[in-house]
């Protein structure tokens, strides 16, 4: 992986793990950030394996249609029902810049987080 698609990927999970109630655990060898047990963001596997990128949830269609509308984003595989799971490239032409990813990760958290927690991360 490339730097900056490197220093993408820790400015994300950083900001993630920063958020109030958030740990991360590692469903299926995966990075994944959660709060209250619930996933927040999936971070990949740092095997090389695959692409870098992230996976959020964003319903709202204010969020969800333009994130999905960036070269090399796609619904992911999994749980895009409901959750409306979208994921980012790190790398390549297009890529959303890291302060982008923050905010991606944020919406995400709105969506799964309990209200309480949503309040908190609003006073921040």
């Amino acid at each position: 992986m490339d730097r900056n698609a490197r220093r993408k990927w820790e400015k994300a999970r950083e900001f993630a793990l920063g958020l109030p109630g958030a740990t991360e655990e590692f469903p299926r060898g995966e990075s994944a950030g959660k709060v209250n047990g619930k996933v927040l963001v999936l971070l990949g596997v740092d095997d090389g394996s695959h692409p870098r990128g992230v996976t959020v949830g964003l319903v709202e269609e204010t969020v969800h249609a333009p994130a999905l509308a960036a070269p090399g984003t796609g619904p992911a595989g999994h749980g895009l029902r409901r959750s409306g799971r979208v994921r980012l490239p790190l790398g390549g032409k297009g890529a959303p810049e890291a302060g982008l990813l923050c905010d991606r990760v944020e919406e995400s958290r709105r969506t799964i987080a309990p209200r309480r927690l949503v309040t908190e991360l609003e006073t921040r």
